[in-house]
Order: C-alpha cells, then structure tokens, then sequence
C-alpha cells in the first residue's frame, strides 16, 4: 500500500494537487482513499462532483452516537474513497486535534483493513506541522511526503519548515520527504528558486505542475483536470507522477 502525505503552504493548491494525483491513480485502476487534513473539508469537492462532504468532525459535534463508513465517507470519481477531518467550530479548539479524532475513529472502523486500498492520500495543512497536523509524519499512517511549493518567497519558506519537521521524525522510522512538486504560480525566476532550494536540501523535483487555465476551468464544474480530459498536459503531469509512485521511482 502506497501512503503519501501531502504537505504545502496554505493556498498553494496542495488539495488541487491531491485530487487530481487522486484521480490519476484512480485512472490506472488503483483504489484510492483521500483524506482531507484540513478543517476547510475541501480537499476531496473536485472529486464529488463540487459536492461537499460531512467532515468527520461536524458529524461528532451533531451526532451522538459513533458514525459508522457510509456517514463520513463517500465514492467519488474513479471509486476514490473521500473523507475529510474538519476542525473544531471556528474559535473553539485546536484544528489539530480534528485531525487526531478522525485518525482514531478510522481505526476504530479498521478502515484500510475492510477497504483495502492501493493508494493512501493525506492532503494537510503546512504551514504549521505540530500536534494533530504532524499525525501523518510521525504516527506511521504516511510513509512519504510530497512537498508543494511555488518559487514565491512564503511557500519556499513553509516547504522548509516541513522539511525540516520531517526530518525531525526520520530517525524514528516514520515518512520521508520524497520530492517536491512545484505547482507554477509564474513569479519571476521560479524554477531557479525552487531548483535552488532543493538542490540546498537533497530533495529532488518529481514534478513541475504548469499553471493552467484548463485546472480552474475543471474546478469550475466540481472536476479535477485528470477526470476532465486525461489527455490533457497538465492531467499527464499528474498521470505520470502516479505511475512514477507505483512503480518505486519518487
């Protein structure tokens, strides 16, 4: 079973790019779950044709009896099994802990033992990896780490960050950053600055996502790229980077 955490920037796309390597795997028939670390809960609406989903956490707060799979979960494009965390209501809690409570139930539910999935995608917030959103790093649940970045000064900046976190927890035998995926945002010198900063770190560039109209317009319609038009270069980037994880090479 391929596990991969997902790391970035607020903002810098990091569901986008969840989603969309989601649906790739899904395309070369693998069986996906995604599951959005984030108390937004809008990793996987690209995936459910613009339809939210319940996070896990407002079902808690609303419910008093334990939700069983089918009231947290749902199938969206290519069979991919979507989930979301949530977060605490705004101002009351700590996000993090959303993060924990949903990792526990889902132990509980021993979901990846009934449901037997190929591919494990965790879509988390990065720019602070502490507590609940470092639960995919060092309680084993991920065993590789993807870093999205944009060459912008703030996104380099939380990618070190997570790195360095990472590493952090590499001792203990937990995940391993794999590689970056620069998701362009076109600033000045962009590849130059990412190329640079992961040259600095050893780490190398699995990915170079262009900037692209066809993404926003996909999004636009609750669709990723990939489930738009695979044939699409910017749904290949995605594409080949699933077959890439598959097969050993990122």
């Amino acid at each position: 079973m391929l596990k991969i955490a997902i790391y970035g920037k607020g903002g810098i796309g990091k569901s986008t790019m969840t989603s969309n390597l989601a649906a790739a795997f899904a395309t070369l028939g693998k069986r996906v779950i995604q599951i959005g670390c984030d108390p937004k809960a809008d990793s996987t609406i690209n995936l459910l044709g613009g339809e939210p989903l319940l996070p896990v956490m407002n079902y808690m707060r609303e419910n008093d009896d334990d939700p069983s799979l089918s009231d947290i979960a749902r199938e969206g494009f290519g069979g991919v099994l979507c989930i979301e965390t949530g977060g605490p209501t705004p101002g009351l809690g700590c996000a993090g802990r959303g993060i924990i409570a949903t990792f526990n139930l889902l132990e509980d539910l021993r979901l990846f033992e009934t449901w037997k999935p190929d591919v494990v995608l965790y879509d988390v917030l990065g720019d602070v990896v502490c507590g609940g959103f470092a639960a995919p790093i060092r309680e084993g649940y991920a065993e590789k780490v993807l870093i999205v970045t944009s060459g912008e000064k703030m996104a380099l900046y939380a990618a070190n960050n997570i790195n360095t976190a990472v590493a952090n927890f590499e001792d203990r035998g937990y995940a391993r950053v794999a590689g970056i995926i620069l998701n362009h945002r076109n600033v000045p010198d962009e590849d130059a600055r990412v190329e640079a900063f992961a040259a600095q770190n050893d780490l190398p560039i699995v990915a170079r996502i262009p900037r692209s109209d066809d993404i926003t317009r996909y999004e636009d319609e609750g669709k990723t790229a990939v489930e738009g038009d695979a044939e699409l270069p910017v749904s290949q980037c995605f594409i080949d980077l699933a077959k890439r994880l598959v097969s050993g090479e990122v």
